[in-house]
């Protein structure tokens, strides 16, 4: 039963690699495009807040490339050397986006505070439809990279990029609307400032939960409880302990625990009962890669 849970796991996840490849494909050739054009549009229009935003549009288009860089590592069989395949890629590939988002925060906000003291003549009209057709593009990926999230953080990261710079962009049009019915142009500089606390903030996010992952912490929206409660409503166990809790990627959970065993079993038995609370770990908890070391009473060993 639990060999047929795994191979079903490992079938489906197979799937939404495929799934997350094709969307990341599609989504980084729509945002290259875009991103020439927004550079255009932002020399063309001497905006500033197009300009950080194809600043950010760049972090996109780079963290697109370096996702579906990441899947494609994930992909990769396990060898000798990587015993469980190159899936923390995936993780990595999370923490190259955090860090490009806050990179072009920084650069935001030091051309921003330039600019606020020099203002530069903007013309709205043309910042405004180049916002705009953003806008669009922008929303478009995100729903395209949203459909075949998972838990992935490497997807999140590509999905809040997306997400950030339509927001960045719905702030540019309000700047182009502000220079086209009031000169405002100090409008543009201060709204980059803005879009720069987005993009820092959402970078912060990224880069903390991913140091969660490699720091072995416990899965996320998963409880270290709730996993033991399952172990020892199964019959035959008798206690729970040496329980840990970590992520091969960060929507790939895994588990090793001791396990007693009550009365004394055969290795036949021993090996039923296993199998039975593997099943029940990949039922309640989508857990597929978890060691269980089974005991007739609890080890002395204080170590873990």
């Amino acid at each position: 039963m639990a060999a047929v849970a795994t191979r079903r796991h490992d079938h489906d996840h197979a799937v939404l690699r495929t799934e997350q490849r094709g969307a990341l494909v599609v989504a980084l050739t729509v945002n290259a495009v875009f991103f020439v054009s927004e550079i255009v549009g932002g020399l063309a229009f001497h905006s500033l807040a197009l300009m950080a935003d194809a600043a950010h549009m760049f972090t996109d288009v780079v963290a697109l490339a370096v996702a579906l860089l990441a899947i494609g590592l994930t992909r990769r069989p396990s060898t000798d050397r990587h015993t469980f395949g190159l899936e923390r890629a995936e993780v990595l590939g999370a923490l190259v986006n955090g860090v490009a988002l806050l990179a072009a925060g920084v650069w935001i906000v030091v051309e921003g505070i330039r600019r606020i003291g020099t203002p530069t003549d903007v013309v709205g009209g043309g910042v405004l439809a180049v916002a705009s057709i953003g806008i669009v593009v922008n929303v478009a990926s995100a729903v395209v990279l949203g459909r075949a999230q998972g838990r992935s953080l490497n997807m999140r990261g590509a999905v809040m990029h997306m997400v950030t710079d339509a927001i960045g962009l719905a702030c540019t049009c309000v700047a182009a609307i502000a220079v086209l019915v009031a000169d405002a142009t100090w409008a543009d500089p201060t709204v980059s400032l803005g879009i720069a606390a987005l993009v820092v903030y959402a970078g912060g996010r990224l880069l903390a939960d991913t140091v969660h992952v490699l720091l072995e912490g416990t899965p996320f929206g998963m409880s270290g409880g709730d996993v033991e409660a399952t172990l020892l409503s199964a019959p035959g166990v008798e206690a729970v302990h040496h329980l840990h809790l970590w992520s091969l990627a960060s929507d790939i959970p895994a588990l090793s625990a001791h396990v007693v065993v009550e009365g004394e079993v055969s290795l036949h038995e021993a090996q039923q009962i296993g199998d039975d609370l593997k099943e029940r770990l990949a039922r309640h908890h989508g857990i597929v890669h978890a060691t269980l070391e089974l005991e007739c009473h609890a080890c002395d060993d204080d170590i873990h």
